[in-house]
């Protein structure tokens, strides 16, 4: 009988978790524990207390699902972000490493490896790493199918270079500006696929001689060029380093969207995330905290409130602006991208790679300040040191 309450309780609580109510998951997990801890309720007691931003609590239990299953590379991968995580780096890379060889086509594995790197300024050990993206979520990262081949570092004199979307607006805002390095490299025609909200905008670029709009999960037929990549695999084969990446301002409001909004003033604010892009539970601000920056003067610049048709449109109000305080999202990227002064907050649990540790400035964009989160889930303390600054 205990046993059949202990599994009923187990599955109440793998179902808390799957619903992201991970501390009432981690409290039915709590009370089993006492009486049956198994391996696998001590990682999913584990990934709950990480996700809550308990990392002692996280490693603990993680710790003891891998100690009981050394060859388990879930066990070890999990107890490695909870180590990147804390900080505590050079651990989190042997556990990776760990993971990687109990089960070598995983590439989950991998890939985390890949952001442990990059969050470390690593880059050369952390862009082939990158490749993992490409099987792991097909989702985001779209299959090319075209008759020339996929560029790695060739010769550009004279040649043609198709770069094809993927990922989220930040991420193509982000990595567009390598468009120029690829000219720099003596390409003489290069083609940007990305999102249609992006497209003018990115007509802006210096480096882009044509954009394709490419809806989510349409299909184009596309010219011939003599290479294609996609956006996170150009800065492998461009060598890209903390010393090298390329930081000076790229995009601009083009120039039929400036009259429209020539009334823009003050401080821009965006504090809500895509409910579906990654880590979107941590990233945003509560209504209550956005609203103390609202009433010192901040406008929204959110399309619903603003009227904004795409990013070209929020690209001509930013311009206009003196300052943008963002969350970890596009709007961040387009006003680093564009040169704006921008105080980016970041979130505590899950801190983007992009972002590096422990700084308060982008190499990326160094018109960004970052703001990072003191306590998990509670913005209070860092948007009193805004308002502060303010």
């Amino acid at each position: 009988m205990q046993d059949d309450v202990s599994q009923d309780q187990f599955a109440r609580g793998v179902e808390l978790q799957r619903a992201q109510r991970y501390a009432e998951a981690a409290e039915v997990y709590r009370q089993i524990a006492p009486a049956r801890l198994t391996s696998n309720l001590a990682c999913n007691l584990g990934v709950c207390l990480g996700e809550l931003g308990d990392w002692t609590g996280a490693a603990h239990y993680l710790g003891l699902a891998a100690r009981h299953q050394p060859a388990n590379a879930d066990f070890r991968r999990r107890l490695a972000a909870v180590c990147a995580e804390a900080g505590r780096t050079d651990l989190a890379e042997q556990e990776y490493q760990a993971a990687r060889a109990a089960k070598p086509d995983d590439r989950s594995a991998e890939l985390a490896l890949a952001g442990l790197y990059l969050s470390l300024g690593r880059y050369a050990e952390g862009w082939p790493l990158m490749a993992a993206r490409v099987p792991l979520h097909p989702e985001v990262v779209p299959p090319v199918q075209v008759r020339f081949p996929e560029w790695r570092g060739e010769p550009l004199e004279g040649k043609s270079v198709l770069v094809w979307v993927e990922q989220g607006f930040g991420d193509q805002i982000q990595m567009c500006r390598f468009a120029d390095s690829l000219k720099a490299r003596g390409a003489a025609r290069v083609t940007l696929g990305c999102r249609p909200a992006l497209a003018h905008l990115f007509s802006t670029l210096a480096g882009a001689d044509a954009i394709i709009p490419i809806a989510t999960g349409a299909s184009a037929a596309v010219a011939p060029h003599d290479y294609w990549s996609r956006y996170f695999s150009l800065p492998e084969p461009l060598g890209v380093t903390l010393e090298t990446l390329p930081s000076a301002p790229y995009l601009a409001a083009p120039a039929d969207r400036r009259e429209r909004w020539s009334d823009a003033r003050g401080i821009g604010l965006a504090w809500q995330a895509s409910p579906t892009g990654f880590n979107a539970p941590n990233k945003g601000l509560p209504t209550e905290l956005a609203q103390r920056l609202l009433d010192r003067g901040a406008t929204s610049l959110h399309p619903e409130d603003t009227g904004a048709r795409d990013f070209a449109d929020t690209a001509a109000i930013i311009e206009r602006l003196d300052l943008v305080i963002s969350i970890d999202t596009s709007v961040a990227h387009l006003a680093g991208a564009m040169g704006k002064p921008c105080w980016t907050l970041i979130p505590y649990i899950h801190a983007d790679w992009r972002w590096l540790r422990e700084r308060t400035d982008s190499p990326w964009y160094p018109t960004l300040k970052l703001y990072r989160q003191t306590k998990p889930r509670d913005w209070s303390e860092t948007i009193d040191q805004v308002l502060r600054d303010l």
